[in-house]
């Protein structure tokens, strides 16, 4: 396969697919024309990275065709080794592509999908690895993938694996848990001390909950003029928390879990994490025995969630609250344990410190909204919050009458 001119129509020359000697024509090549996109609008920009993922899908379906018919000529071992000597890629790395193209070589819809550019490689995976845990609906997981980003997919496919089990789930937790294991070692290249671990979501989530407590009590000890970076108050929170325990962990629940009542049937159902992540509910009642766990049954009316301007960070409360409304940040998705509350009106235009004038969102969409002049705006008809990116300027004219909303006027005029 090689690269066309956007101008030239391609020819069977242009594209071909290599089969030995065998050379196809476009209608079996993958075809991207090759163009300087410099000055590009963004609607095209957005047409021509649409085009090339659809391109990487087809490309994804060839390959995991090619490798799954080695691990068949062979075995596993041997189409890993030459995956790897033609690619270059790492053991690991192979060891993936192996057991996702076996996967898929027994998923008809999904692989039919993939190829046809219709859903990405990382969907495709997802439901290729599902497949080997348990029950799946193919057919519904392929036309969810069409429509849904990757965070948004991952939960609808594991919804689907717990409404399909015998058991709500718990038989793919405990294989999770088996799953569990760390790593610590030196790095050879740069001498750093690498730390690494996987862990089922309940540990994982409680592990990420606690760091995230001990960062915000880090961030509100520091000098406002010389803060960590995100990064390295991650770092000193795991130090502090395993190196210093005599401090202890930081104050503030560590881990919020959701379910509905269910009136007719007087239970709980519809166990999740604050993410919307689901949960098996025998898994959300050992969690909620436990002292640091704040199961999200209650009336937000009467917890204390507006302040006004009597205090300017939101309570565990509201953070509370926040994560069962905004699910993580309203910009990214970003987990709610690693987002600020934000305030819809500016804390410096005179916003309250109230419930429905905060927002959750994380550092990097902190800086957009404050710095880059993005906006807040609430979907009228689900009531949730999302961050918008401010209008292009006038093409011609570098220039634009658009101003941020959320400024005072009086600072305006």
């Amino acid at each position: 396969m090689r690269f066309a001119s956007e101008q030239a129509k391609p020819t069977q020359a242009d594209c071909v697919e290599s089969r030995g000697s065998v050379e196809a024509g476009c209608g079996a090549a993958v075809c991207v024309a090759s163009v300087e996109v410099a000055g590009f609008s963004e609607q095209r920009l957005r047409s021509r990275i649409g085009l090339i993922g659809r391109a990487e899908s087809r490309l994804a379906a060839m390959k995991a065709q090619a490798v799954a018919e080695l691990a068949r000529l062979h075995n596993a071992v041997a189409a890993e080794r030459i995956v790897r000597e033609e690619l270059q890629s790492s053991k690991r790395s192979a060891r993936g592509d192996v057991e996702a193209a076996e996967r898929l070589a027994g998923l008809g819809a999904t692989s039919e999908a993939l190829a046809s550019g219709d859903i990405p490689e990382s969907h495709a995976r997802l439901i290729a690895r599902a497949s080997s845990e348990g029950a799946i609906d193919e057919g519904a997981l392929v036309e969810a993938a069409k429509e849904q980003g990757y965070d948004e997919f991952q939960k609808t496919l594991r919804r689907q694996q717990q409404d399909l089990s015998d058991d709500d789930g718990m038989a793919i937790l405990e294989k999770q848990r088996k799953k569990r294991a760390a790593r610590l070692f030196n790095s050879r290249d740069t001498g750093m001390f690498l730390l690494s671990g996987e862990f089922d979501p309940s540990t994982g989530r409680h592990i990420a909950a606690v760091v995230a407590d001990k960062e915000r009590e880090l961030w509100n000890r520091e000098d406002p003029k010389a803060r960590r970076t995100p990064q390295q108050r991650m770092a000193d929170a795991l130090a502090e928390l395993i190196l210093e325990p005599e401090k202890g962990k930081a104050k503030g629940v560590a881990l919020v879990l959701v379910a509905d009542y269910d009136a007719a049937k007087r239970e709980l159902v519809n166990a999740r994490f604050s993410d919307n992540s689901p949960l098996p509910m025998a898994e959300l009642v050992r969690l909620g025995l436990e002292a640091d766990i704040f199961p999200a049954v209650f009336d937000a009316k009467t917890q204390n969630l507006w302040l006004g301007r009597s205090r300017r960070t939101a309570t565990d409360a509201q953070r509370i609250a926040l994560t069962i409304r905004d699910q993580g940040c309203i910009g990214c998705g970003e987990a709610p344990d690693r987002c600020f509350s934000h305030h819809l009106t500016f804390w410096r235009n005179g916003g309250p410190t109230d419930y429905e004038n905060l927002a959750f969102v994380c550092n990097d969409c902190h800086h957009d909204i404050h710095d880059h002049h993005y906006q807040t705006i609430q979907d009228p008809h689900t009531g949730r919050w999302k961050t918008q990116p401010p209008p292009e300027p006038f093409p011609h004219t570098g220039t634009t009458t658009w101003r941020p909303a959320q400024l005072n006027s009086i600072l305006l005029s």
